[in-house]
């Protein structure tokens, strides 16, 4: 039995008007020439805003990975009208490892102190060695982003040749790719987390961090698949396949991930104030000087409580007017979050917003907007010849009898 009809020209160019289509290039290089001027003028400033917007975006790209891999893990048939995006999404890892060029350069220098400790380091630097050493530190990352590179475009290579031929053995790889990238992606996700945010105060201990930066980097991804979704259905290459449940399904997970990450971030607090340990206790204390006290509030209230209660309601996950400011609510939360995480050390008395903050943001989200559009452009927006496609699309099968469309 052949899949229903879908209004939409797979091959067909993504609608974006003339001024849109230029703004990842405006980003890029009005962020670039920011960036540069302040890496020259203020390098550690530089290095630490640079830092916070690319693990803000390495959340991204990250959540990606993570969708394409549980969509094959478990047979998944809802995020068959989103999967081409998230294989996108996960394939700007590479692009990733290319943008963390001036954090390899700045790191021993302007960002990380236990760089430039090693001559003599004391216990607990001494106690996370071999890792937490110059070669530690590059050949973790080398051996991180090629495990994403191997993984994210194996995964799509197969996708990709689904598209052409349907052949099952595709189908077939794609779970066995998942089957063990899921074990990669836990991996590399906590080792990248540690080496490149944790390590910033390198006395610090917490065994939930990599859960924290995962659980923080879902939710992070669902507000951008909510909000590409909305506009690739407006714009036409997906207006045919994405329905009310793709919407609802992304929203049902969003309004999960929001408990999933209060939950991970009180219990990292929780059990580190239960133990009183110097060791621990003093990354919180810091967090507790000036005005990040109140940032530490607003993630509570703005992270946790406001999207809460707002998606609370079934029909709040289908209406726009309410989901798109959320979503862009989200970015904010997330963007305070990795500031939260990073800036303390070089901003101990309080929340700063510096220009390099917004160049940098600019910068690493205009290349990353630039490339992803090239790669949609270039592929089919969704996959042709998925077999879960009639069952995404609420059409079931009775007998020999014609498919049933489910209603939307």
């Amino acid at each position: 039995m052949s899949s229903p009809a879908i209004a939409t020209n797979p091959s067909a160019p993504i609608a974006i008007g003339a001024k849109w289509g230029k703004l990842p290039l405006i980003l890029l290089a009005v962020g670039g020439l920011l960036g540069a001027i302040g890496w020259a003028s203020n390098p550690r400033q530089f290095g630490y805003s640079y830092l916070v917007a690319y693990m803000f975006f390495l959340s991204i790209c990250l959540g990606g990975l993570f969708f394409s891999i549980i969509h094959h893990l478990f047979d998944a048939n809802w995020t068959m009208p989103i999967r081409r995006v998230c294989e996108h999404l996960a394939c700007l890892l590479p692009i990733m490892g290319l943008l963390f060029l001036p954090i390899a350069i700045l790191a021993p220098t302007h960002i990380y102190s236990w760089m430039q400790n090693l001559s003599h380091p004391d216990a607990a630097l001494a106690a996370k060695q071999p890792l937490f050493t110059l070669k530690g530190f590059y050949i973790s990352a080398l051996v991180i982003f090629a495990a994403w590179f191997w993984l994210s475009f194996r995964m799509r290579h197969w996708s990709l040749l689904q598209d052409k031929t349907g052949d099952p053995k595709c189908t077939y790889a794609l779970r066995k790719h998942a089957a063990y990238g899921i074990f990669v992606f836990a991996f590399s996700l906590t080792l990248g987390a540690i080496m490149w945010m944790k390590s910033l105060e390198y006395q610090w201990f917490s065994t939930m961090y990599g859960v924290y930066y995962f659980a923080g980097s879902v939710w992070t991804t669902l507000a951008t698949l909510y909000v590409i979704t909305v506009v690739l259905q407006r714009t036409g290459p997906l207006n045919g396949v994405v329905h009310n449940r793709t919407f609802h399904d992304t929203g049902v997970l969003f309004f999960a991930f929001t408990v999933f990450y209060a939950y991970i971030a009180f219990s990292q607090y929780f059990l580190i104030w239960n133990a009183a340990m110097p060791e621990e206790t003093f990354w919180y204390v810091q967090r507790e000087k000036g005005s990040w006290w109140q940032v530490g509030m607003l993630m509570i209230f703005g992270h946790f409580l406001l999207p809460f209660l707002t998606m609370l309601r079934i029909d709040a996950k289908l209406t726009l007017p309410v989901m798109i400011p959320l979503c862009i609510w989200a970015w904010m939360m997330h963007f305070c979050d990795m500031s939260f995480n990073i800036m303390p050390v070089i901003h101990p008395d309080g929340f700063i917003i510096h220009w390099l903050d917004i160049a940098c943001m600019a910068f690493i989200g205009g290349v990353l907007s630039f490339v992803f559009i090239l790669y949609f452009k270039k592929h089919p927006p969704y996959p042709l010849k998925d077999p879960r496609m009639d069952e995404a699309l609420g059409v079931h099968h009775s007998g020999g009898r014609p498919p049933i469309a489910a209603a939307d």
